[in-house]
C-alpha cells in the first residue's frame, strides 16, 4: 500500500553512529560544481551489513541527488503526481528526520517515467538552502524549515520534465530555467530573493518536426585569467556569461546535429580548457575559455560529431583529470570511456552489462573515481588513461540516477527508495 508522506513516519536503521564535524557537499556535484573533491579515508566497498553508517526509507523516487551542508542532509522528492513537491531535511548524524516541506502544484505536469518529478538538487550555504520546483517556483528555507522568500519564475514545459539544479555564487542564487520555450538564467539574491538580472536563451519544445531542442544542464563557475565565468550548456551551444551581470561574454557552437540539440551534462573544465558532451547521442567537442561573441572557429579544439552507429548517450557529468576525461556513459550497456583532453581521441572504452545505464554523475575523491549506475551499482575505479581498472563494485539493488554526495570521510546515496549515509565501520 503506498503511503502519502506527510502522514507516514520515517524509520531510521542504525547500525552505527559517531559524532563527527561536518563537512559539506552543498550543492549538485559538491563544493567544487566539478565533482571533485579533497576528501580522504572514504569508504572503498559497502553493503547491506558492511560500512552502512544509517539508512532511511523514502516514500518516492527521484532523480535529484543528496547534499550535505553543516549537519543537515537535504533530498527533494514528490507525490501525487507531481502535485506535492517536497525537500526533506535529515540529520547527518543518526538519520532522523528533521522537517519535510511541501510546496503543492495544482495540476499534473509532463515527464517522463525515467525523470520522476523533483530531478533538481537542492544548494545550501549552511544556513539556507534553496530548492528549485521547476514550474512550482523556487523556495528558500533557514535551516529551521522556515521559508525566507519563495518565486515563481515560470512554466517550464518539456515531456521529459526538468532537471538543472540552483547554484549558489557568492551572495546569489543563479539558475538554468528549463527547458521550454522561454530557457532562460536567472540570477536572484540569496538573502531576500529580489532578482538580480534574467537573460534569455532561445530555446523550444519539441517542434512540428518532432526535434528536440532543450537542456537540463546545470552551470558552472570557473575563473580564467583572474575572471569569473558562468559556464553553460545551452541546446546548441557552450555560453560563458559575467556572473554579475548575466552578460553574454563567449559562446562556441557545436552541440547540434541532425536529430536534436539536447544538452543534459555540465561541461568539464580544466585550467582554461573545456569538455562538454551532447546529449541523445549527440557531438561532443573541446573547447578553449577565452574571447568575446562567437568564438565557435577560434576556440574549437576537437568535434566528435554523431557517427554511425551514434555517440553513446551522456546524462551524467564526467571528470578531467590531467589530461585526460573520464566518463560513465547512459547507453544500455553503461559503458565507461577515457579519452584525450585536448584532441579527443580515445584511450580506451569499456562496455558495461552489470551497473546499466549511468544518469549519475561522476565523483573524483581520496584518488578515485566513484560513479553510481541504473541498477544501484557503484564502481569504483582507478584515473588511469591506460586502461580501464576496477577496485570495487558495491551494489544497492536498487534503481537510481543519483550521484554520490561525499561529506567529511561519508558517502551519501540516495536511490528511489531510501537514503543511505556509508561509513567506515
Amino acid at each position: 500500500m503506498r503511503m502519502t508522506f506527510i502522514s507516514s513516519a520515517l524509520t531510521v536503521s542504525v547500525f552505527s553512529v559517531s559524532l563527527v564535524a561536518a563537512g559539506d557537499w552543498p550543492a549538485f556535484r559538491g563544493p567544487n560544481g566539478d565533482g571533485t573533491t579533497d576528501e580522504a579515508g572514504l569508504p572503498i566497498e559497502w553493503g547491506e551489513e558492511k560500512n552502512i553508517k544509517w539508512v532511511v526509507p523514502l516514500p518516492a523516487p527521484a532523480n535529484s541527488s543528496p547534499i550535505v551542508s553543516n549537519g543537515r542532509v537535504f533530498v527533494t522528492l514528490a507525490e501525487e503526481r507531481g502535485q506535492k513537491r517536497h525537500l526533506l531535511c535529515f540529520s547527518r548524524t543518526d538519520g532522523q528526520m528533521r522537517w519535510v516541506k511541501t510546496v503543492p502544484y495544482g495540476k499534473v505536469a509532463e515527464t517522463h517515467q525515467t525523470n520522476p518529478y523533483c530531478g533538481s538538487t537542492p544548494a545550501a550555504d549552511g544556513e539556507r538552502v534553496v530548492v528549485w520546483h521547476g514550474s512550482a517556483g523556487m523556495y528558500c528555507y533557514d535551516f529551521d524549515g522556515e521559508v525566507v522568500w519563495s518565486r515563481q519564475l515560470g512554466e517550464f514545459k518539456h515531456i521529459w520534465g526538468y532537471g538543472s539544479s540552483p547554484i549558489l555564487y557568492e551572495d546569489k542564487v543563479i539558475q538554468l530555467c528549463g527547458p521550454g520555450e522561454r530557457t532562460k538564467l536567472v540570477a536572484i539574491r540569496l538573502t531576500d530573493g529580489e532578482t538580480l538580472w534574467e537573460t534569455l536563451e532561445p530555446g523550444s519544445t519539441d517542434s512540428e518536426e518532432g526535434r528536440y531542442k532543450s537542456t537540463w544542464s546545470t552551470p558552472v563557475v570557473v575563473t580564467v585569467d583572474g575572471q569569473a565565468q558562468l559556464l553553460v550548456a545551452m541546446p546548441t551551444r557552450v555560453a560563458a556569461y559575467d556572473p554579475e551581470t548575466g552578460e553574454l561574454l563567449w559562446y562556441v557552437e557545436g552541440l547540434s546535429n541532425d536529430r536534436s540539440d539536447v544538452s543534459y551534462t555540465s561541461p568539464m573544465v580544466s585550467g582554461d580548457l573545456g569538455v562538454m558532451l551532447g546529449g541523445f547521442g549527440g557531438p561532443a567537442m573541446g573547447f578553449r575559455l577565452e574571447g568575446s561573441g562567437d568564438m565557435t572557429e577560434a576556440n574549437q579544439l576537437w568535434r566528435q560529431a554523431p557517427t554511425s552507429p551514434r555517440n553513446p548517450q551522456r546524462i551524467g557529468s564526467g571528470i578531467i583529470i590531467g589530461e585526460h576525461v573520464f566518463q560513465a556513459n547512459a547507453d544500455g550497456a553503461g559503458s565507461f570511456e577515457c579519452f584525450d583532453l585536448k584532441t579527443g581521441e580515445s584511450r580506451w572504452k569499456h562496455e558495461r552489462t552489470q551497473d546499466g545505464p549511468h544518469w549519475g554523475s561522476m565523483v573524483y575523491a581520496d584518488g578515485r573515481l566513484y560513479v553510481t549506475g541504473q541498477k544501484g551499482v557503484t564502481t569504483v575505479i582507478a584515473p588511469n588513461p591506460d586502461e580501464f581498472e576496477v577496485l570495487a563494485e558495491n551494489d544497492l539493488g536498487e534503481r537510481t540516477h543519483s550521484t554520490p554526495a561525499m561529506s567529511d570521510g561519508e558517502i551519501f546515496l540516495r536511490t528511489y527508495e531510501r537514503l543511505y549515509c556509508v561509513a567506515k565501520e
